[in-house]
């Protein structure tokens, strides 16, 4: 049996990018990721013209994940870097990502979400959960007509992050669908 789709946003669940600025929430470290301007340099592209963006990930939150049933996806802004930057941090394995292409931050006339439509094409009917701190009511409704498998989108608050209710949450979501958790 395939285990449901975890679709994993970073800014918001994974770094509460919105909490009180210059206060890390706890259990939480601090890392420093250079930002690309696309102007070439030594630094192999990166540009130390621009303040480094400050992200704050939970070590933890990779065992929590890996440990729900779930088979976990990307579905970041930051994509395949989010393997790179992310997934060592919070002790993840490299993972798939769900590359946005064309529709990264294209605004549609319905208002349903940008990640929405590639999310629906990348399950391909397979029952998944979706992780982030954008989902509205549209983004729900446009699941329900045009995904037929079930599908859970779930609201973190991007000022605290992932937090046991929401691992709740998601495991109850997989255990209703079959979906034993993993032993880790």
């Amino acid at each position: 049996m395939n285990r449901p789709l975890l679709f994993l946003d970073v800014d918001g669940p994974l770094n509460p990018y919105a909490a009180q600025p210059e206060r890390r929430p706890a259990g939480y470290t601090t890392i420093r990721v250079p930002r690309n301007d696309g102007t070439p340099e030594a630094s192999g592209g990166l540009t130390d013209r621009r303040r480094p963006l400050r992200v704050w990930l939970n070590p933890g939150h990779g065992r929590a994940l890996l440990g729900l049933g779930y088979e976990l996806c990307w579905a970041t802004t930051w994509m395949g870097d989010a393997n790179r930057w992310i997934a060592p941090v919070i002790g993840l394995p490299e993972l798939p990502f769900v590359d946005f292409g064309d529709a990264l931050f294209r605004e549609r006339p319905d208002g349903v979400h940008w990640k929405t439509g590639p999310l629906v094409e990348y399950a391909r009917g397979r029952p998944f959960a979706w992780v982030d701190d954008e989902q509205s009511d549209l983004d729900q409704a446009h699941v329900t007509a045009h995904h037929p498998g079930p599908g859970l989108l779930h609201h973190v608050n991007p000022r605290i992050g992932l937090r046991e209710d929401d691992f709740r949450t998601l495991a109850r979501f997989a255990e209703a669908l079959g979906t034993p958790p993993d032993a880790g």
